[in-house]
């Protein structure tokens, strides 16, 4: 898809429409795996996946950095109309994924147990939270593996089959956590066990949709291609480590947050998972506008069609702000019913009512965000994302959840407050960079040949 020309808001909407249902269906299957766990095992098989849930997306965000930049990276060059790079770009992308999922993975499942601890898992949840956690790891490859696949068909201008791809990853999900937890008893590693394998053979599906389908997208790419270019590293690396950093800072700090939580008991923990679900339903669907923002800004710079990308963001922004609203309103009037979702315990749903005020920041962060990534991420900036990387991910995050939960005693509340409070930060340092001017340029991809 062609974001250089036509009507901005039509080509967002319809870029961005099988991204929203392909991540609804993504929150979906993770959702059914906290759900049916809750329901067939109870709060102790929710604090267990709530925890190996939280490490798990620390882990794939940690990757995604990279994915997210590759997905970039190719919309710049696809601008620009260099389809040779775009080879051998994905090339080096794919390499360079195998070898970092597979050392982090070795490293996490030497150090499981002694994460787990770092996380202040509830006792009685610990067991389960072990084989859940032991599980993804050993499938983590294929877990990275669909998201970094539907990343470059995404810079490629397509959307509609990643879709199609983690929709069969949902259904069968639902089916393999019915049997493997409700019919098998396997508790929470049966919910990761059905993870696993849904994600595994969506991966293998869209690999090979893209290998067969490279002529339609026009790149010049064959197995020679699989190799590292060092000059195309380069240019993942530059933009791809401070993406990185700001996922993993960003979700080191939820961790940290979380870990603090979980000491306040298995009630609270299991809120805990909860309440993460649902930040993660909101950004999810926020992300799939934020992603398509990317691309629009990736290709128009690439391009140097700099006078569409203002009306990209706001369209962006003025999309995910109808949804957050959404959001908001259903935690404003039926806010029980959503908790209910997850759990019939009360003394849980009575903890959950509390996190109901912190909720609508919550929401306004993500709306702030969802235009200011479609900005810096877009343009390829890495300078500016490792600023954002530091002040949202730790200094601010980090330090307002210490200083409101332990300084000034106000426990998991204050927690939650320094969390939502530091999702807000994005915003002005994109505001800044927006009227700098500085994004007006396409030096940090594109490499121009003397």
């Amino acid at each position: 898809m062609d974001f250089t020309e036509g009507s901005i808001y039509k080509k967002l909407i319809k870029f961005a429409t099988p991204l929203f249902l392909g991540q609804l269906l993504q929150i979906l299957y993770n959702m059914v795996d906290m759900v049916i766990v809750g329901r067939a095992v109870g709060k102790v098989g929710l604090s267990a996946v709530s925890v190996g849930g939280d490490l798990i997306s620390f882990l794939n965000f940690m990757v995604m950095g990279f994915a997210n930049a590759a997905s970039v990276i190719i919309s710049q060059y696809i601008g620009a109309g260099k389809r040779k790079e775009v080879g051998n770009f994905i090339g080096t992308f794919a390499v360079f994924s195998v070898i970092s999922t597979a050392v982090t993975s070795a490293v996490c499942l030497i150090l499981r147990t002694e994460i787990l601890g770092l996380l202040n898992t509830p006792e009685e949840a610990f067991y389960d939270a072990l084989q859940y956690s032991t599980v993804t790891m050993i499938g983590f490859m294929f877990i990275f593996g669909y998201n970094a696949i539907a990343a470059i068909l995404r810079g490629l201008g397509d959307s509609k089959h990643p879709f199609v791809f983690i929709a069969f990853a949902a259904v069968l999900n639902v089916i393999l956590d019915i049997i493997f937890v409700y019919f098998m008893d396997l508790r929470a590693f049966g919910a990761a066990l059905a993870t696993v394998i849904s994600q595994g053979l969506s991966f293998v599906l869209c690999a090979v949709f893209l290998m067969k389908n490279r002529e339609r997208f026009r790149i010049e790419m064959d197995r020679s291609a699989l190799r590292i270019d060092r000059s195309e590293l380069s240019t993942l690396l530059n933009l791809g480590i401070p993406m990185a950093i700001k996922q993993t800072a960003i979700h080191f700090s939820k961790l940290f947050v979380n870990s603090f939580v979980n000491s306040y008991g298995i009630t609270v923990s299991a809120v805990c998972g909860i309440v993460t679900k649902i930040a993660s339903i909101s950004n999810q669907s926020a992300n799939s506008f934020n992603t398509a923002g990317s691309s629009m800004v990736g290709q128009n710079i690439g391009a140097e069609r700099y006078d569409r990308v203002p009306r990209v963001l706001f369209s962006v922004a003025s999309i995910v702000f109808m949804i957050n609203i959404v959001f908001a309103g259903l935690m404003t009037f039926v806010p029980e019913m959503v908790f209910g979702i997850f759990t019939d315990d009360p003394d849980v749903i009575e903890v959950a009512m509390e996190y109901v005020p912190y909720s609508y920041i919550l929401f306004l962060g993500i709306v702030c965000r969802a235009w200011s990534n479609s900005l810096v991420n877009g343009s390829g900036n890495f300078k500016v994302n490792f600023v954002v990387a530091i002040l949202d991910g730790i200094v601010l995050r980090m330090g307002l959840a210490y200083l409101f939960g332990i300084i000034l005693g106000q426990g998991y509340h204050g927690f939650w407050l320094g969390d939502t409070l530091a999702g807000v930060t994005p915003l002005f340092i994109a505001i800044v960079f927006y009227f700098s001017g500085a994004w007006k340029t396409r030096k940090y991809v594109i490499k121009e040949k003397k």
